[in-house]
């Protein structure tokens, strides 16, 4: 496909076909199997694209931070999770009483010490506000184990907060060969730290895990909804995971060809990009083949980024892109590049429809 001519470069586009598909596909497989789906609006960040994924039946949004929520809030969204512990000064406690006044706001906590900051610090308003006790599931990040949830919970409770459920975030997921290995692990903590809670005379009502990696290996059986949020876009990442397909890519940054790089006789091609870390954001695991994929030319790697520009290796067969060629760029990881830019270019059937303003950007506290 080529890039639109009033797109210049370079531009994150985003085609309103494939987004869409990818919305409708992740909201139907999540029914089928008797979850709720609640997607992690940090990827995205964009009110436009929130109101598809609610009018496809997700049951609310996943959130990181107090000022996400208030975009959402504010584009018209109703039920909004911010799915990490918070430590509430007294700014934050102000601003969240407001969000509770006008949507139903739910927290994570995952120490006793936050817990009793949190229910003080908002007073009276603290019963406006529900908490999910995180679960450590492998990735090791923040959450309790799940047999220690319950000082969590109780504290909570003490606090005036109501405690509805647990929580994970089985983040490493994001690795060759551990989708699997996560849902199981995901699973199995979320079952015994519900198991914890029901017999310390909590009400479990929600059991909230899934990334996009693991999604549609969570079942039921434990899980009572998944927080997806890369799906909608799909990235260099979960390519190479083999947790989409090229078609599924409904993102990528037009870039166009600037320089090429003289090498050694023996030495690969290459070529440079308008394209940096400054849009393509820098993230690269270290099992990922490069810093991020050209879609129309899939053995090609960024080998090396600069801020404005990005060093492209040529796999040798055909002819290099020319000087001035325009190219789609498929970024490692699509939450940093969206964290880069003020709007995005909506395509479909390759012409420029609309744009979308990115308007939780930088919206990190």
């Amino acid at each position: 496909m080529t890039i639109p001519k009033d797109i210049d470069t370079p531009e994150i586009m985003v085609d309103l076909d494939i987004l869409q598909r990818n919305i409708d596909r992740m909201a139907s497989a999540v029914r089928a199997k008797g979850l709720n789906l609640r997607p992690h609006a940090k990827t995205h960040k964009i009110p436009e694209i929130a109101a598809r994924q609610m009018a496809a039946g997700a049951s609310g949004l996943t959130v990181a931070t107090i000022g996400e929520a208030e975009v959402f809030a504010a584009a018209g969204v109703e039920d909004i999770f911010i799915a990490y512990p918070l430590w509430l000064s007294p700014q934050k406690a102000d601003r969240l009483l407001r969000l509770s006044r006008t949507a139903r706001i739910a927290v994570g906590v995952d120490s006793a010490e936050g817990a009793t900051v949190l229910g003080v610090t908002l007073g009276n308003g603290a019963g406006n506000v529900a908490v999910l006790v995180e679960v450590d599931s492998g990735h090791h990040r923040s959450g309790v184990r799940p047999e220690a949830v319950a000082p969590v919970a109780e504290a909570a409770a003490r606090a005036g907060l109501k405690v509805t459920g647990v929580f994970t975030f089985p983040g490493h997921s994001y690795a060759p060969g551990m989708p699997a290995e996560a849902a199981r692990q995901e699973q199995q903590a979320l079952d015994q730290a519900s198991e914890v809670l029901t017999a310390a005379g909590f009400h479990v009502t929600c059991r909230s895990g899934g990334s996009t990696p693991t999604v549609m290996l969570t079942e039921n059986s434990v899980a009572t909804e998944v927080r997806p949020g890369v799906h909608v876009f799909g990235d260099a990442q979960q390519l190479e995971l083999d947790r989409c397909a090229a078609e599924d890519i409904a993102l990528t940054v037009a870039a166009t060809v600037v320089s090429h790089h003289e090498t050694a006789a023996d030495g690969p091609a290459r070529f440079i990009i308008d394209a940096g870390s400054k849009i393509l954001g820098s993230d690269r695991p270290a099992w990922a083949s490069g810093f991020g994929r050209l879609m129309d030319h899939p053995d090609a790697r960024i080998a090396a980024l600069s801020e404005h520009h990005a060093t492209v290796e040529w796999p040798g067969q055909g002819a290099v892109p020319a000087v001035g060629d325009r190219l789609r760029v498929i970024p490692n990881h699509v939450c940093l590049a969206m964290n880069l830019v003020d709007d995005v270019a909506v395509t479909s059937q390759g012409e420029l429809v609309d744009r979308w303003t990115v308007a939780a950007r930088g919206k990190n506290r």
